[in-house]
């Protein structure tokens, strides 16, 4: 056993102790060491190579706070993946995407980075993986940031709306009210990262457009930043049709989780369909994050993991 003390600053003993030892008990988690905090002295304890491990990772975290990055568990997680795969910590956090009210967006994880890089590097970019990492929201905040540089005309969001038959038919008001509620977790991302007049603004010149996806249909999308969000629930024709909308000086980004389709069960989903036919082309990107790269509380991790291993283990994966 081998036992190191370590002196950090205060600013720093404050973010480890910080949210009821969130950060300290991902640390033992994660190092499968014995740390403690007494004041600003740190204590490591446990094999060599792991006391070894978790002062490299408390000397990252140090930097990160001291560089004026807010910390927390699942920080930890992305400096252990980060020194594992040999990833500059500071070209993952400092990649500020868009500020809005003091508050930055960017990259927690190396796999959220690279995706980041995808995006801005290709024309068409696919993101798969579960709910929690990501996905969606710095997509959008990468479509506020082109819009806001000029670098598009316009942004539109889309969203396939599963139950346009008959349970839509019960709801109030006209097709766009009866699809709002599938619209909407994409409004709140947008309040998120604008000022809502600004947003109002944009939304009446049609600046930015928020719609479902049967209303791509026989459109040409140029100078544009278009992201399909829950594309796991688009059939393999309307992903055709929906990729077929790119125009020029256009960017697509396709957001899914291919465990979580809501299509009948005879019929094949798009998302899954498309990887293997659209996989080798030149300037079409996959990104597929995991349950690592979760940003949201740790047991939403723990439920994702555990979800996958029973598809595993009892073979209920969705048809192609």
């Amino acid at each position: 056993m081998t036992q190191e003390v370590l002196s950090v600053p205060n600013e720093v003993a404050a973010e480890l102790a910080g949210i009821d030892d969130g950060v300290l008990d991902a640390l033992r988690e994660r190092l499968r060491c014995t740390i403690l905090l007494r004041g600003n002295r740190l204590t490591i304890e446990g094999e060599s190579g792991k006391v070894a491990e978790a002062r490299a990772v408390v000397d990252e975290l140090v930097e990160l706070v001291e560089g004026g990055h807010e910390i927390g568990p699942s920080t930890v997680d992305t400096v252990v993946r980060a020194l594992d795969q040999a990833e500059d910590l500071r070209g993952v956090f400092e990649d500020v995407v868009w500020r809005h009210r003091g508050k930055k967006i960017a990259p927690k994880t190396v796999m959220q980075k690279r995706y980041v890089d995808a995006i801005r590097n290709h024309t068409v970019t696919f993101a798969i993986g579960p709910a929690g990492t990501g996905k969606t929201y710095l997509a959008m905040a990468l479509a506020v940031a082109a819009l806001s540089e000029r670098q598009v005309g316009r942004i539109i969001l889309t969203r396939p709306a599963v139950e346009a038959g008959e349970r839509l038919g019960f709801l109030p008001g006209d097709m766009l009210a009866k699809v709002d509620p599938y619209l909407r977790p994409l409004y709140d991302a947008l309040y998120d990262m604008l000022d809502a007049e600004k947003l109002a603004t944009y939304m009446e010149r049609g600046t930015i457009e928020v719609a479902p996806l049967a209303f791509m249909r026989g459109r040409t999308l140029n100078d544009s930043f278009i992201i399909l969000d829950e594309a796991q629930n688009t059939s393999p024709e309307q992903m055709q049709m929906f990729l077929t909308r790119l125009g020029f000086g256009s960017k697509v980004v396709v957001t899914g989780d291919v465990t979580q389709i809501d299509l009948p069960r005879e019929q094949a989903s798009g998302l899954i369909h498309v990887q293997d036919i659209l996989g080798a082309i030149d300037g079409i990107a996959f990104i597929g994050f995991s349950h690592e790269d979760v940003v949201r509380h740790k047991l939403v991790q723990r439920i994702v993991e555990a979800y996958k291993l029973h598809v595993e283990e009892t073979g209920t994966q969705r048809r192609r």
